[in-house]
């Protein structure tokens, strides 16, 4: 996940190959037809919950050795892309667990890194060579990037900033990576929950009611905020324990890139 808020320097473009180099998924599991169901997300929820704490700090190095499970998960999810037949919550919960899955494909592929900016090359340039720009994985037969699932599907498509409490971007000022995949039936609660989760962590948001420092998600994608007629006020007032004046000074906290690692 990268700040949009950067400007797009389309017209410098590095000509050097790929940003990533990546192993290719050769363990991906046997080829299965394309299915109309929605997928079964339940292989996911038990890697996540055999890796992952209640803080969302990742077990990386023991994940990076047990990688069949997950390899057959991706593979999954990159031959059963949503239908127009699945639901809004069940669309929303693919695309929120494959941006989640892929950013720890990402990192295991690198592993040890103590960044997930330290991916790539050294001069990164936002929605251009930037880990989150690399197409290194393939959905539905088309090449892809974390970029395009949260700019170009999430955001655009779904209108719902919540989003932001549940992708995470494998850093310790993201919000805390779930260990338990989303799925289409608890969707909204989840999202609900990981709202108040990122709000009361005083380590990422330390609201008061006549000023607050928040996390750089409240001013990186204030337009989604603040969209609708909605206010940041009023988004933080909805899961933080202390309300917010509407007058109240907002700040926003330095992002803290290292990796979010038990």
């Amino acid at each position: 996940m990268y700040t949009f808020c950067f400007a797009y320097l389309a017209a410098v473009v590095l000509a050097t190959g790929p940003i990533i180099d990546r192993p290719a998924l050769a363990a991906a599991g046997p080829t299965t037809a394309p299915v109309a169901e929605p997928v079964d997300h339940s292989a996911f929820d038990k890697l996540l919950k055999k890796y992952v704490n209640d803080q969302g700090l990742v077990n990386y190095k023991a994940w990076k050795n047990d990688q069949a499970a997950f390899n057959q998960y991706l593979a999954l999810l990159s031959k059963n892309p949503p239908t127009a037949s699945w639901s809004k919550a069940e669309q929303m919960a693919y695309w929120i667990n494959a941006y989640n899955a892929y950013t720890i494909r990402l990192i295991l592929d690198h592993y040890p890194v103590q960044s997930i900016k330290d991916i790539g090359t050294k001069i990164q340039i936002p929605f251009v060579t930037t880990p989150w720009a690399a197409k290194f994985f393939t959905i539905g037969g088309t090449k892809m990037s974390l970029d395009n699932i949260e700019h170009g599907t999430l955001r655009k498509k779904y209108n719902d900033p919540r989003i932001h409490f549940a992708l995470v971007c494998a850093s310790i000022s993201c919000p805390r990576l779930r260990n338990e995949a989303y799925t289409a039936a608890k969707l909204d609660s989840q999202l609900d929950e990981q709202g108040r989760d990122f709000l009361r962590n005083p380590n990422k948001n330390k609201p008061g009611k006549t000023s607050a420092q928040l996390s750089k998600y409240f001013d990186w994608y204030k337009g989604d905020w603040t969209a609708n007629g909605q206010t940041v006020v009023g988004w933080v007032n909805k899961y933080a324990a202390t309300k917010l004046d509407n007058t109240a000074k907002i700040s926003y906290l330095d992002y803290n890139w290292s990796l979010n690692e038990q």
